[in-house]
């Protein structure tokens, strides 16, 4: 009963908020307090607190940084010498230095394993339930457990086998990990309908797990193979489940790439499965704010809300896009790469813009920077009582006479890494509904969206040889973005330049380490990172976790390497 009544908590709305983290605190409940709620309302307050720690898994400091800054994608220095040092865990993070007491890494075990335990904890109370949903619940509770599952099997090589409360987990690696998952998968999805998503697991969205499992299974059976062996039975698998979801007629590729992640999308039909955002349901701003210039003030409604001048695209990213489409802009080429919002008079370098139709540019951000100009804490107006907009220096930053100026260099050195070194992303839109501008947000954040699913089943034909079908599966998601571009076709397709085609659709999603690993290349040399350790494919276990389980001498071992 305590478990049931401890997961109450959403259903009575005693969820509160830390000012800065967006940290969950828990209210324990006695039984006295949930005297006269109904079967459902129990059903329903067991099973919200699966959920509820995702959007502090996909957090900034949290999996984006484990996913995209050990990476070719994203490179986040030391700020003009001291900001965003942290003693380095982000410079330690893309050289491949990782310790077992970096702090992105910690952050981010810690909510996946209270989450394993919250679904372990929803399955044991739903199982008396007399709710006409506890059995969908459980099948919910189950798949979310293996998604859990499935991000510890990626990021540490291990999962966690628990279906007794009461026991001790048992910690699986390898080819049982893989066959594990892929039964738990199984046995849910028959259970589930297509009717609660994108923010709760549905049938395609355990469709889009088993590809994404099958696809990777390569890698989770031998870490550390030089070469991986792709097997024609698991890209078999993932044809047959991104057809499945293809071919529901649920779900469709969006004209308009950026409204994929703007602020309203939680209807967007190309989410199959996704981070639920929405401000009651505890969104954050934070994949906006991060890589923003501190003199970027994206709302007229709040002087205070900023960017922070976090990280940038390596040049060695984006001069993958400039190699690709040479010698034409990669802005004109590629509707994903950029979309353009401001425009200032040429002469003056400045314009007006109402609140209502105010919009900063979005994508890759590039050279001077234009945004609503702030003078002692106040946005100025127009003569007509318009917003005034105009280039950006770096008042934020004591450096009034000094533009937003984003170079494509970006590295270690003080040159290198000053405040507006390095191109920009703004992929997801900066939250407009909000107690302050700056920590909340409603964008849902993909973790299973149609884009994704075409590239996966193109990637899986290619590896079984049939290069004209992967090609076809491209052009479909290249073709589909005509809203504000035209989406140039490709007259053929490889492993490289399908390795390049997902880092065009799916660059700052949190994917670009898993495909790294899988396409062989994440002991590349890129910037500020010459590392070739095979064994930074995974991170450490924290040295906390470690030490916490202790008392159980040989159970949570350190992962060779570190």
């Amino acid at each position: 009963m305590k478990n049931r009544i401890l997961t109450l908590l959403f259903v009575l709305g005693l969820l509160s908020l830390t000012e800065s983290c967006t940290k969950l605190k828990e209210t324990v409940l006695d039984e006295s307090s949930v005297t006269g709620l109904t079967e459902k309302q129990i059903a329903d307050g067991t099973i919200a607190p699966v959920y509820a720690q995702l959007p502090n898994i996909f957090i900034h400091t949290g999996l984006f940084a484990l996913q995209e800054i050990t990476t070719d994608e994203a490179i986040l220095p030391y700020r003009g010498g001291t900001d965003w040092g942290d003693n380095g865990i982000f410079l330690d993070l893309h050289r491949h230095q990782t310790t077992s007491n970096n702090a992105p890494v910690r952050n981010t075990w810690n909510p996946l394993t209270q989450s394993l335990s919250r679904a372990v904890s929803a399955i044991s109370s739903l199982q008396g339930s007399k709710d006409p949903n506890a059995a969908k619940y459980i099948a919910e509770a189950k798949g979310m457990y293996a998604f859990y599952n499935m991000l510890v099997l990626d990021l540490w090589g291990v999962i966690f086998v628990k279906e007794d409360p009461g026991a001790t987990s048992k910690i699986v690696r390898g080819e049982e990990a893989v066959e594990y998952l892929k039964k738990v998968l199984l046995e849910v999805e028959p259970l589930l309908d297509n009717t609660t998503g994108p923010g709760r697991l549905t049938k395609a969205g355990v469709w889009g797990l088993l590809a994404k499992l099958h696809l990777n299974a390569a890698v989770y059976r031998d870490r550390y193979a030089t070469t991986f062996t792709f097997k024609n039975e698991d890209m078999d698998k993932v044809i047959e489940y991104t057809s499945k979801i293809i071919s529901s007629g649920q779900y469709a590729l969006s004209p308009d790439y950026w409204a994929i992640f703007n602020d309203e999308n939680n209807t967007n039909k190309e989410l199959v499965f996704a981070v639920d955002q929405r401000a009651d349901l505890n969104g954050h701003n934070r994949l906006a704010y991060f890589s923003l210039s501190g003199d970027q003030f994206p709302l007229p409604a709040f002087t205070g809300a900023n960017g922070t001048d976090g990280p940038g695209i390596t040049p060695d990213f984006y001069r993958t896009w400039v190699d690709a489409y040479a010698p034409t802009d990669p802005a004109v080429a590629d509707p994903r790469f950029y979309q353009k919002n401001i425009t200032v008079n040429p002469v003056t370098q400045q314009a007006c813009y109402d609140a209502a139709s105010y919009r900063i540019d979005r994508g890759i951000l590039r050279g001077q920077q234009y945004g609503l100009i702030r003078t002692a804490g106040v946005f100025e107006k127009c003569p007509d009582g318009k917003f005034r907009v105009g280039r950006l220096f770096n008042n934020t930053r004591n450096r009034p006479t000094t533009p937003v100026l984003h170079t494509e260099r970006i590295d270690f050195t003080t040159v290198g890494s000053d405040y507006a070194t390095g191109f920009r992303v703004l992929k997801f839109e900066f939250g407009k509904k909000s107690v302050s501008g700056r920590n909340f947000g409603e964008a849902d954040i993909p973790i299973v969206r149609l884009g994704d699913v075409y590239l996966m089943r193109a990637e899986a034909r290619l590896r079984k040889g049939d290069a004209a079908a992967a090609l076809t599966d491209v052009n479909a998601v290249r073709t589909s973005r005509t809203a504000t571009g035209v989406g140039r076709a490709l007259t053929a397709v490889n492993l490289d330049q399908l390795f390049r085609e997902r880092g065009f659709e799916l660059y700052w999603e949190l994917q670009r380490r898993t495909d790294m690993v899988r396409f062989g290349k994440f002991e590349s040399a890129w910037t500020e990172k010459a590392s070739t350790d095979k064994n930074k494919r995974v991170f450490p276990i924290p040295q906390t976790a470690i030490d916490g389980a202790s008392n159980l001498p040989g159970y949570l071992k350190q992962n060779p390497g570190y």
